[in-house]
């Protein structure tokens, strides 16, 4: 991945959405943890950590850093997957929705469809 492929076109896109996704989550968590942690701490420091890999995304990305973003987008993907299948499984252990909750329902489905968006683009860069 070039600095030019995130510069222009769907790396710029890419960047742009990575960068709401990390601010969102983040403003998100920060709330939840400071004003209700004990009501749904599971859900919360899932918030948090989903925060943190949509900055790591954003930044990797940013700076043209592949194999931290291909990493960071597969932590991802198994967190949705994981977090989605859980939040499915058992709703008494998420009663409070984070990012990744349903597949990232309360987002559009954005949260399971971009890393795989991501994962296509980096690997299309790496074959380059």
């Amino acid at each position: 991945m070039s600095d030019a492929a995130v510069r222009s076109g769907p790396g710029r896109v890419l960047v742009a959405v990575y960068g709401v996704f990390a601010l969102a989550a983040t403003s998100r968590a920060a709330v939840q943890i400071a004003t209700r942690f004990a009501e749904a701490p599971l859900a919360y420091v899932l918030s948090a950590f989903a925060a943190v890999v949509y900055i790591a995304l954003t930044v990797a990305l940013a700076r043209g850093a592949a194999r931290v973003a291909l990493a960071a987008c597969l932590v991802e993907l198994a967190g949705v997957l994981v977090v989605g299948t859980l939040s499915l499984a058992d709703p008494a252990a998420f009663p409070h929705a984070t990012v990744w909750s349903g597949y990232g329902s309360g987002y559009g489905f954005v949260p399971l469809v971009l890393p795989v968006v991501g994962l296509l683009w980096l690997l299309r860069g790496v074959r380059r």
